[in-house]
C-alpha cells in the first residue's frame, strides 16, 4: 500500500473509533486519539478545546452504549502533506444530519495519528 493510502486509512480508523460509545466514554482512549492542540467547532456552533473535550466527551450525545450512535457515510480522505490527513463525511444521529470535516496529524510513530481539528455543520 502507498503512504497516502496507509495514512488515510489510519485517520479513518481513528475517526470511527471516536464515534464508538465505548471509546467516547473512556478518557484514556480519548486522550490517545485527540491531539494536545485539538479544537472543534461542533454542530451547535460551540467551540471546544482539548481540555473541554477530554472533560466532557463522555457526557456528549453518542457516548452511551444504550443510546443513539453516530452513523457515518461517504468518508473520504486525502493526504495533504506528510503527517496531515483531511477527512470529510456525513453523519446521521438521532434523526439529524451533519457534514463533518476533520484534520488528523501524526507527529511521530509513538503517538500515532490524532485528531487535530474537527468541524460539524448541520444539514437539513
Amino acid at each position: 500500500m502507498s503512504r497516502e493510502t496507509d495514512s488515510v486509512r489510519a485517520a479513518i480508523e481513528g475517526e470511527l473509533r471516536l464515534m464508538d460509545p465505548a471509546v467516547r466514554s473512556s478518557r484514556t482512549e480519548v486522550v490517545r486519539l485527540l491531539d494536545p492542540e485539538f479544537t472543534e467547532v461542533g454542530a451547535s456552533g460551540r467551540r471546544y478545546t482539548y481540555e473541554e473535550m477530554i472533560a466532557e466527551l463522555h457526557d456528549h450525545p453518542g457516548s452511551s452504549a444504550d443510546g443513539p450512535v453516530h452513523e457515518p457515510s461517504e468518508i473520504t480522505g486525502v493526504l495533504l502533506a506528510p503527517g496531515l490527513v483531511h477527512l470529510t463525511y456525513e453523519t446521521r444521529f438521532d434523526g439529524r444530519r451533519a457534514l463533518r470535516s476533520s484534520l488528523w496529524r501524526e507527529q511521530d510513530e509513538d503517538t500515532g495519528w490524532r485528531m487535530y481539528y474537527h468541524q460539524a455543520t448541520p444539514t437539513p
